[in-house]
């Protein structure tokens, strides 16, 4: 089922570019992560190589405390933007202050591997950051961040967080997974031209790192939200394709 006509009431443009969530892939239950775990074992992953069910659901009930009976604001840099696998209320333009997104994760499953890890974006300190924000109705808050937190918080990699955001509407306090700075997965200041090499050539069981970024840049642009910084990361990583 589509998203009602006023959840674009803001952003028009975004309507036929958002995925509904009961069409969305990342809209997973609990039997999902018994699936991985058996592939994990198949690929030499060790214990731990993902967050523990309590510890998540621990980490959901910690940061969420408080805002249960009203509307939750989150937002949105990259997929979540055009896949939120949640049902919204209303979607907004966003504009954080203070982050930028980072190809700054290292990536060994999924588009890298133990022998040639990728890059994964994610939001990193420093910079600014043009997303979205969408709503979550208040009523919909416990239902829908289960299945937001098996997605952003499935192997712990992310902080959530509430910073304020710029919207043409006014500033909203929304949710934001950033990078767990303390994370083994975080590469600080990775150089630019190393970043796009290791982009350029890592590849897993989803396929190329490559296109992963170019998916990226793609669908930013179809948004309309312009990021200079992945535009030029995907020119260099460009130059280093074989």
């Amino acid at each position: 089922m589509p998203f009602p006509e006023r959840v674009f009431h803001h952003t028009p443009t975004l309507r036929a570019a958002i995925t509904p969530p009961d069409a969305s892939e990342m809209r997973f239950g609990q039997e999902r992560f018994a699936e991985l775990d058996e592939q994990a074992k198949v690929e030499g992953w060790p214990p731990g190589w993902r967050m523990d069910h309590d510890a998540r659901e621990a980490n959901r009930q910690a940061v969420l405390s408080g805002r249960w009976t009203q509307d939750l604001w989150v937002f949105a840099y990259g997929s979540l933007i055009w896949d939120p696998a949640v049902y919204v209320e209303e979607y907004r333009r966003g504009f954080l202050p203070g982050w930028r997104r980072s190809f700054c994760m290292r990536l060994e499953g999924g588009r890298g591997s133990h022998a040639r890890p990728g890059l994964m974006a994610a939001l990193d300190q420093g910079g600014q950051c043009d997303g979205v924000v969408f709503r979550v109705a208040a009523e919909l808050v416990d239902q829908e961040t289960k299945f937001m937190w098996r997605r952003e918080m499935f192997a712990g990699s992310y902080c959530p967080v509430f910073l304020e955001v710029m919207t043409p509407q006014g500033p909203v306090d929304a949710l934001t997974f950033v990078m767990d700075q303390t994370n083994c997965r975080y590469m600080p200041n990775l150089d630019e031209k190393e970043a796009a090499r290791i982009i350029a050539a890592a590849e897993g069981g989803l396929g190329s790192n490559f296109d992963y970024l170019q998916s990226l840049v793609r669908h930013l642009e179809e948004l309309g939200i312009h990021d200079a910084d992945m535009v030029r990361l995907h020119g260099l990583a460009c130059t280093y394709r074989v």
